[in-house]
C-alpha cells in the first residue's frame, strides 16, 4: 500500500513543543546507546534478527549531502531506494548530468534501488476540465501536461538514468511533494510506472522543514519514537533552505533504529 502526504498534513506535524531539557536528555541517551551499538558491532558481525522492516527512500533534492549519505549507508550496509529527478544541484548542474555519472553508478553497484521522481520535478496541482494536469514550480516545466507530455516527464528520467548507469528504474514513481491527481495516477501506469510510492506519516523525516522551528534533535527524537514496522521513510539528498542540515543526525538515526531491531529493505517490496 502506498502512502501520500499532503502539504496540509505536513503543517499539522507542528505538534506541541517538547520540554527542552527532557528532549536534550532523551537525545543524549539515544546517541549514547547508538555509539555503544556501533562499538560492539564490527562490519563483519552478522546483523541481529530483525524485529521490523523499514523502507528508506531518498529524493534527489539539491544533492549537497549525497556523498555523505552514501558513505553512511555503505558503513552500515544499508540499501535504500532513490527517487530520481533531474533537479538543479548545489554545484550548478543537474542531478542527471554527466557530472553525476560516477555517483549513480556507485549506488547501482551497491545494490540500491531507483524509482522515478519525474524529469521536471513540477508539483501536480490538479486535473483540469480539458483533461490536462495543471503544474506548479519545477525546473523549466510546462504549466500543463497532456498525457503525452506527462509520459515524457517520466520516461526521460528512465532513459537518462539508463544512459548513465546501464540500468533501468524500478516500475515505481513518486510525484513531487507526494501530490497525486487521478489523471496522473492513471497515466503513470500506461507510461510504465504503475506503482506510486508516498511515505508513512511517521516516515516524513522533516529534513525540508526550517531548522529554526524543527531542530535536528527534535526530528531525530520524533523518528526514533514513532517509526514502526513497515513504514516508508522519506528524506532528500540535500535541501538548500535548511540552515542546519538533517544529514548531521542521519547516522544517529540509522544506528538508533538498528539498535531498536529494525532492518532496512528496498522498494518495491519483495513478494517472496
Amino acid at each position: 500500500m502506498a502512502f501520500s502526504l499532503s502539504i496540509t498534513l505536513r503543517a499539522s506535524k507542528d505538534d506541541a513543543l517538547m520540554n527542552p531539557l527532557a528532549l536534550q536528555c532523551g537525545i543524549a541517551l539515544i546517541l549514547l546507546s547508538s555509539a555503544v551499538w556501533c562499538a560492539e558491532r564490527s562490519p563483519n558481525t552478522p546483523s541481529p534478527a530483525c524485529h521490523g522492516t523499514l523502507y528508506l527512500t531518498l529524493d534527489t533534492g539539491s544533492m549537497q549531502s549525497a556523498e555523505t549519505i552514501a558513505t553512511i549507508l555503505q558503513r552500515h550496509q544499508i540499501k535504500a531506494t532513490f527517487f530520481v529527478a533531474n533537479e538543479p544541484t548545489w554545484r550548478g548542474d543537474h542531478a542527471l548530468d554527466d557530472s553525476w555519472r560516477d555517483f549513480w553508478r556507485a549506488r547501482v553497484r551497491e545494490g540500491n534501488h531507483f524509482g522515478n521522481h519525474t524529469w521536471f520535478h513540477a508539483t501536480l496541482v490538479k486535473d483540469l476540465s480539458s483533461g490536462d494536469i495543471l503544474t506548479r514550480g519545477g525546473d523549466h516545466a510546462p504549466r500543463e501536461f497532456d498525457k503525452a507530455g506527462f509520459c515524457q516527464n517520466l520516461q526521460r528520467v528512465n532513459e537518462r538514468f539508463k544512459v548513465l548507469t546501464g540500468q533501468s528504474l524500478e516500475p515505481i514513481w513518486r510525484a513531487p511533494g507526494g501530490h497525486l491527481t487521478p489523471n496522473a495516477a492513471s497515466w503513470a501506469g500506461d507510461c510504465g510506472f504503475p506503482q506510486h510510492v508516498g511515505w508513512s506519516a511517521a516516515g516524513f523525516l522533516g529534513d525540508e522543514l526550517p531548522s529554526e522551528k524543527y531542530p535536528n534533535p527534535r526530528l531525530l527524537n520524533q523518528a526514533l519514537t514513532h517509526l514502526k514496522d513497515g513504514d516508508i521513510l522519506m528524506m532528500h539528498l540535500g535541501i538548500r533552505s535548511r540552515h542546519d542540515p538533517f544529514v548531521r543526525v542521519f547516522e544517529p538515526l540509522i544506528t538508533g533504529l538498528q539498535a531498536r531491531g529494525f532492518c532496512f529493505a528496498t522498494l518495491p517490496k519483495s513478494t517472496e
